[in-house]
């Protein structure tokens, strides 16, 4: 094989799996979205695909920072005000899962229900 054309071959090689395995991995997550504002979380409740893989959507349109915050998933974010971030959850068994706000303890509860 012509030495010119080895590189050639390897780069066409590594393009042409990276074409066939692209749409296995740009499959879009299940997402789902939950709105911080005046240190409440909307939804308090987060109906969640149970075992499955999923993308948590978060936006804090209060005037303050805020947290979403979960001790037994171990999933922990600060958003800035007017902040968007996102949170990529494993799948969960069915169940309900308690999350926080550290900023507003009082008001800012809420659970996921994974069914």
């Amino acid at each position: 094989m012509n030495t010119l054309f080895k590189p050639f071959a390897a780069l066409l090689l590594t393009a042409s799996l990276w074409l066939t395995l692209t749409p296995l991995w740009a499959q879009e997550l299940p997402t789902v979205s939950l709105l911080i504002r005046d240190g409440h979380f909307i939804p308090a409740t987060l109906k969640v695909p149970a075992n499955t893989k999923f993308r948590l959507l978060i936006k804090n349109e209060g005037p303050a920072a805020e947290e979403f915050e979960s001790l037994e998933l171990r999933k922990e974010k600060v958003l800035a005000p007017g902040a968007s971030s996102f949170l990529i959850f494993q799948p969960l068994k069915p169940g309900s899962y308690k999350f926080f706000g550290d900023f507003h303890p009082a008001t800012a509860q809420g659970q996921l229900l994974a069914q």
